[in-house]
């Protein structure tokens, strides 16, 4: 037969007593607490549920750069996104491995594209997920740490053009 369990021991914070009467010719400053009635004293565990909380246990291992990129090329082509375009800037940059250049026909058609992109990171375990532009949707760019996403409305992809900027090879320079 198991020993016994312990009693929880409880401590009680003593209260002062609120009046319920209104002072005439003065407002009371805390009007919202004098209309509360409290009877007796408040009692707290000595160890409360926040002491007993355990570390969250660790979290799931970051997907490598080339599942991250084909999660969000199939999310991209899911949504219908059009002229997709994957850059692989591996030896160009440390920013990240790939970035994708994609367009939506509308501002509600990036914005739901961008949206959905960041939950499905989400639910794959790709922790940090920045997403930035979401609010004018005319370009939305998602940061899910090894794969940069740029979503464009046609117009603003024409203009800036960064297809042409990032798939050029990088100049050898002379040692």
């Amino acid at each position: 037969m198991p020993p016994p369990a312990p009693k929880q021991r409880v401590e009680t914070i003593p209260r002062k007593p609120i009046s319920l009467k209104a002072r005439r010719g003065r407002k009371s400053p805390k009007r919202g607490r004098d209309r509360i009635k409290r009877k007796g004293t408040l009692s707290v565990p000595a160890h409360s549920a926040a002491h007993r909380k355990q570390a969250a246990p660790f979290s799931r291992a970051r997907p490598d750069p080339e599942q991250t990129l084909a999660l969000v090329l199939a999310r991209l082509d899911d949504d219908k996104a059009a002229d997709t375009v994957k850059i692989n800037l591996k030896g160009k940059t440390t920013l990240a491995d790939y970035m994708v250049v994609s367009c939506g026909r509308s501002h509600r058609h990036v914005g739901a594209i961008a949206e959905h992109l960041r939950e499905t990171l989400a639910k794959a375990g790709v922790a940090g997920v920045r997403v930035e532009g979401l609010p004018h949707c005319d370009w939305v760019l998602i940061d899910a740490g090894d794969v940069i996403v740029h979503v464009f409305r046609p117009e603003v992809r024409s203009f800036y053009n960064l297809e042409k900027m990032w798939a050029r090879a990088r100049p050898q320079t002379e040692a």
